[in-house]
């Protein structure tokens, strides 16, 4: 069961992940998460780096779709102004969200890839949907209070894969 938390890859954050690689892979679509892989949980708007990512995916002609599990104001407050389609309360790990999104944005789960920085919600949702996953380093080692917990118990599963050489430490302060 474990091997449904475990990330296709990992790296430090989205700027390791170019349109060269996703085309290397065969993917055309990307799910992100906000908070703590695109900004920081409590940034509301884009910095220019992640405007200038989301043009190169753009420019590519990788679709990208903000994929969170916050309410409404947070991600359109975020998402609007940069004019990126996007799904408020996901409710991930839960497929039907994943289905959804997969559905708008015309592609399979084949041509897609999930990326975010929690493993019991954007890694484990993706890899029950059958999504490429890629596991980023949080921004920010603090969190919102609902994220603490699943902290914890995804720093247990991350020291697990890690000592079975499953993954490799990605986190400077490991």
């Amino acid at each position: 069961m474990l091997h449904l938390f475990l990330p296709n890859k990992h790296v430090e954050s989205i700027f390791e992940i170019d349109p060269q690689f996703l085309q290397s892979i065969n993917k055309k679509g990307v799910l992100v998460d906000l908070d703590n892989t695109l900004v920081p949980w409590d940034v509301a708007h884009a910095p220019e780096n992640v405007l200038a990512w989301l043009k190169e995916m753009e420019e590519a002609n990788i679709k990208v779709t903000i994929f969170s599990n916050n309410n409404k104001d947070r991600v359109s407050l975020f998402a609007d102004p940069i004019k990126t389609p996007y799904i408020f309360r996901a409710k991930k790990p839960l497929s039907r969200a994943f289905r959804v999104v997969q559905k708008e944005m015309g592609l399979s789960a084949d041509d897609m890839v999930v990326i975010g920085d929690q493993l019991l919600t954007d890694i484990l949702g993706g890899n029950r949907a059958k999504v490429y996953t890629i596991l980023v380093v949080p921004i920010v080692q603090s969190d919102a209070w609902i994220t603490k917990f699943n902290r914890r118990l995804e720093r247990l599963i991350l020291n697990y894969f890690y000592r079975k050489g499953k993954l490799t430490r990605r986190d400077a302060q490991e």
